[in-house]
């Protein structure tokens, strides 16, 4: 049995700190209304002016180990704010970022955290992923490169198997850009048609 004195290390208080500090900011964002939708999340983001990218990529982030703001929403927001290249690599970073520590905090404590920070339901339907060996990684790569599942889970899925934090690193880095791209991508056309139909 762990003792409390062992289990109250530097890390271990920094880590809980980190994450309380982003439960607070995202309740924070939900009580202003920022989420509510795309317009008021980009009106939010404008007000900070100079800060806006640092506090988008920061918010994309969050997103990922806190599940507070759908991905559409964030890559419309993306795009109008800051361009279709730009709002891509802003979001790719700041998604990169969140997988990373989620893959992290998964790794850390096991899952205990998981099952806290996840609803019953979609951890039910993907947790017997995790038992699936080496197959396990394949499956998270294709995922994460055609995002047909809820990739953000299973960044903390990926946490508790034998996925080495290279192995993991290399797919976020490599497969994020092709899902996020898509997005963009797609997003960018309908914008652009919705408004030609208004001209």
């Amino acid at each position: 049995m762990i003792s409390l004195k062992k289990s109250i290390t530097p890390m271990n208080i920094i880590t809980a700190a980190s994450v309380m500090i982003m439960v607070v900011f995202s309740f924070y964002l939900y009580k202003t209304g920022a989420f509510s939708n795309a317009d008021h999340f980009i009106a939010f983001i404008k007000g900070y002016g100079i800060w806006a990218v640092l506090l988008f990529i920061i918010i994309q982030a969050v997103s990922v180990v806190v599940s507070i703001l759908p991905t559409s929403i964030g890559c419309v927001a993306g795009i109008i704010l800051f361009g279709p290249w730009l709002g891509f690599l802003y979001n790719y970073i700041g998604v990169s970022v969140g997988s990373v520590v989620a893959f992290m905090l998964s790794r850390r404590y096991g899952n205990p955290l998981v099952k806290k920070i996840v609803s019953k339901k979609i951890y039910d339907k993907y947790a017997g992923w995790a038992e699936k060996g080496k197959k396990f990684d394949k499956m998270f790569a294709l995922a994460i490169f055609f995002p047909v599942a809820p990739d953000d889970f299973l960044c903390y899925l990926a946490g508790l198997t034998e996925m080495t934090y290279k192995k993991f690193i290399s797919i976020i880095v490599l497969g994020k850009p092709v899902s996020l791209a898509a997005y963009s991508v797609g997003l960018t056309s309908i914008l652009h048609y919705a408004v030609s139909i208004i001209k």
